[in-house]
């Protein structure tokens, strides 16, 4: 019986869960200018002389999560108090919805060149 229960709340609760899992990138940017990550890892998580390169990390949401929490170098631990689980969820949302690279087609330069070549 008590499998049954906790089948039904994993099902009712599923969605909210996942939802909680993604993150939102909208909150996550204002989130990241808020807390002043940007101070560090510049505004496109570029990295930084005082912090390392964000948009291409390899860790996942949580860990990122622990190393905010513990971090290893320089950088000051943010306590939950500074912001919550989901809001750094949130910030990992958006660092990783910045590109790195960018197309030829988004370089106005190199597009130029690249269709005069063709020529």
């Amino acid at each position: 019986m008590r499998f049954l229960i906790l089948i039904a709340s994993l099902a009712a609760f599923g969605p909210a869960l996942r939802a909680q899992s993604t993150g939102s990138v909208e909150n996550g940017k204002k989130l990241y200018d808020k807390v002043g990550c940007w101070q560090c890892h510049g505004y496109a998580g570029q990295g930084g002389a005082a912090g390392a390169v964000l948009a291409a990390t390899k860790l996942s949401a949580q860990g990122v999560i622990r190393y905010v929490r513990r971090p290893a170098a320089t950088m000051p631990a943010f306590t939950e108090k500074v912001i919550s689980d989901q809001e750094l969820t949130d910030v990992y949302a958006y660092i990783k919805s910045v590109s790195t690279t960018k197309s030829v087609d988004q370089i106005p330069s190199l597009k130029s060149l690249r269709d005069e070549l063709k020529k």
